[in-house]
C-alpha cells in the first residue's frame, strides 16, 4: 500500500467536494464553495492511497499565533489506517514551519484529537473573528455543541 501526502491544485477541488459531501450534509464539516476552496487551496493537504484520494484537511491560519485544522475527512473506505491522525500531524508540522503557537480544532471527536496531543479549552478562548467568520455559517449556530481543542506548538 502506497500512501502519499501532497498539496493539491485547483483541479482537485471537485473530487475534494465529493469526498466531503456527506460530512457537510450531516453538519460535521462546514460547506466550502469552489471559490472558497480555490482561494485557500494552499492550506489543504491530501492523502492518497494507491493513487486514490483517501482524505484531506486544511490548516487555516487565523493570526500570527493561531491556526485551525479544518475540513478533516477520510473516506469510509480508508478509515482505520490512521490517515486522519497523519493528516493532523501534517497540519502540526506545517504550523511549526510557520512558527505558530497553537493549532485549534472545533470537533465532535474529542478522543481522536486527544490522541493527536490536543487539549480541551473553553470556547470563549477562541478569537472572536473566528466565531463570526465561520461559526455563523454553521447549521448548528448559535447552539454549538462542538468541543474546542488546541495543540501547543
Amino acid at each position: 500500500m502506497e500512501v502519499k501526502f501532497y498539496k493539491p491544485d485547483v483541479t482537485s477541488i471537485a473530487s475534494m467536494q465529493e469526498l466531503v459531501k456527506a460530512e457537510v450534509e450531516n453538519g460535521n464539516i462546514l460547506l466550502r464553495t469552489e471559490d472558497e476552496m480555490a482561494n485557500t487551496i494552499r492550506s489543504y493537504t491530501i492523502v492518497e492511497v494507491d493513487g486514490v484520494m483517501a482524505g484531506f484537511t486544511a490548516l487555516h491560519i487565523h493570526s500570527a499565533r493561531l491556526a485551525e485544522v479544518r475540513s478533516l475527512v477520510v473516506s469510509k473506505k480508508f478509515r482505520g489506517l490512521d490517515l486522519g491522525l497523519r493528516l493532523v500531524e501534517e497540519c502540526i508540522k506545517e504550523g511549526r514551519v510557520y512558527k505558530l503557537e497553537q493549532v485549534l480544532s472545533l470537533t465532535y471527536a474529542q478522543s481522536f484529537f486527544e490522541k493527536a496531543g490536543f487539549r480541551v479549552i473553553e470556547k470563549e478562548a477562541i478569537p472572536e473573528h473566528k466565531i463570526w467568520a465561520d461559526c455563523i455559517r454553521c447549521k448548528h449556530f448559535p447552539v454549538c455543541d462542538e468541543i474546542a481543542m488546541v495543540f501547543d506548538l
